[in-house]
């Protein structure tokens, strides 16, 4: 093995890491732009946009850094080959599993166990600002699209009484640490945020509690403030409530 051919198998190794690299440190970026008001959800998107590219760019490069040096045995290029791909994997997955549920799921950010009265925000529109979506309900078209991607959602009817299921409904909201905006036990309403763990989306809740035949009925909206699709975020939040309500 020559010095000759192991040079495009070092160079390519060098490209492969490279754009792995350059793709976490773009993916960092847009999070970190986010967080701290350097642009907007869009200018977000746009950073990730450009990080998929170098991901798929460094994972292309590993495999054929990786193909090569299995064939000329070359232990550094299988190495740094192998690692460029795992950067790049780590970096594209979470983005490309978004874009596939993108296309699986239909393009709504608003999901309520109620689609024939949502329970309306009140006490956080003050917080939502200039939000993109508007936290009036979206209409017919959207709650049929909810039936047809989640028939198993709807409200949550228990034995248990409305003053009951209003304590352990705002425990178990706050046992799932959003910020609770506002409680009103006389009105069976709560209200709350949740913030998304990386981007730092703020997403609005409104919890409804109602008598039901001695029991209570509890309904739950859950609304993205940004991004036409949710990628299924409330629809999840919702059920994970549920459930930890029913395992209270």
């Amino acid at each position: 093995m020559t010095d000759h051919m192991d040079r495009p198998v070092r160079w390519l190794s060098i490209v492969a890491l490279s754009l792995a690299i350059l793709a976490g440190l773009a993916t960092a970026t847009a999070v970190l732009g986010y967080r701290l008001d350097w642009w907007d959800f869009g200018g977000a998107m746009g950073w990730l946009r450009w990080s998929l590219i170098l991901a798929l760019g460094g994972l292309l490069a590993g495999l054929v850094t990786l193909v090569i040096s299995y064939f000329r045995w070359h232990v550094s290029g299988l190495a740094s080959g192998g690692v460029a791909i795992l950067l790049a994997l780590i970096v594209a997955w979470p983005m490309v599993d978004g874009i596939i549920k993108a296309r699986s799921l239909p393009v709504i950010h608003d999901i309520s166990t109620d689609l024939d009265e949502p329970p309306p925000f009140e006490a956080v529109l003050p917080l939502r600002g200039d939000a993109a979506n508007p936290a009036q309900y979206p209409g017919v078209e959207v709650a049929a699209q909810q039936r047809q991607a989640w028939p198993e959602l709807g409200p949550l009817i228990t034995g248990t009484p409305p003053d009951s299921a209003f304590q352990a409904a705002l425990e178990t909201a706050a046992d799932m640490r959003w910020e609770i905006v506002a409680a009103d036990p006389q009105r069976g309403r709560i209200e709350a945020v949740d913030t998304t763990f990386w981007f730092g989306f703020k997403d609005d809740i409104v919890i409804r509690i109602r008598p039901d035949n001695g029991g209570s009925r509890i309904d739950v909206r859950s609304k993205s403030r940004v991004g036409r699709s949710d990628l299924g975020t409330n629809a999840t939040r919702i059920k994970h409530f549920q459930r930890a309500l029913l395992s209270d």
